[in-house]
C-alpha cells in the first residue's frame, strides 16, 4: 500500500496548508489546516478535512466495511451502517487521540441484535486494522443500535 502527499501552498493555491493525497489505488484525497488568525501565513483556508479527521474517517470506514461483511457473510439482511465517531484529544502535541467513542446504527432484515455486537467487536477486536492501531493511544468505546424491518 502506498500514498504520495503533495503540499499545494507551494504553487499559490488558495490555502497555504493544503495538501493533496492520491493513494496507491488512484484515488484523491485533498486536506487542509484550520485558519489560524495569529499567523495567517501557517494557516488553512478550511477548503478541505483536516488531516487527523481523515484518519478519523478511515477508521469508521475500516470498522464499517468489517460489520457490514461479517453480517453478510453470517447471511444477516443487513441493509445498513452508520458509525459516528467522536473524539478527544490530548491537550499538548503530539495531540494523539486519547478517546474514540464509536456509535453503530446498523439496520436489516430481522437482524438480531447478538449479531450486530458480535460483529463490531470482532471487527475492534480483530479486523479493523486502522481502530487496532489507533487503541494503542487512545481508549476506544462502542455502543450499538439496530434497526431492525
Amino acid at each position: 500500500m502506498e500514498c504520495t502527499v503533495t503540499w499545494t501552498g507551494a504553487t499559490g493555491a488558495q490555502s497555504n496548508m493544503g495538501f493533496v493525497a492520491e493513494t496507491g489505488s488512484g484515488h484523491v484525497i485533498t486536506m487542509d489546516g484550520a485558519p489560524d488568525a495569529s499567523k495567517p501565513e501557517n494557516g488553512g483556508a478550511n477548503m478541505a478535512a483536516r488531516p487527523m479527521e481523515t484518519v478519523l474517517a478511515g477508521t469508521g470506514g475500516c470498522t464499517a466495511y468489517d460489520v457490514v461483511l461479517i453480517l453478510k457473510r453470517g447471511r444477516h439482511a443487513v441493509t445498513g451502517c452508520t458509525v459516528t465517531l467522536t473524539t478527544q484529544r490530548a491537550e499538548t502535541d503530539p495531540k494523539v487521540f486519547t478517546h474514540i467513542h464509536m456509535h453503530f446504527v446498523v439496520t436489516g432484515v430481522n437482524l438480531p441484535r447478538a449479531a450486530v455486537e458480535r460483529a463490531v467487536a470482532m471487527s475492534h477486536d480483530t479486523y479493523c486494522s486502522a481502530s487496532i492501531m489507533l487503541g494503542k493511544t487512545a481508549d476506544i468505546t462502542t455502543t450499538v443500535d439496530v434497526v431492525s424491518l
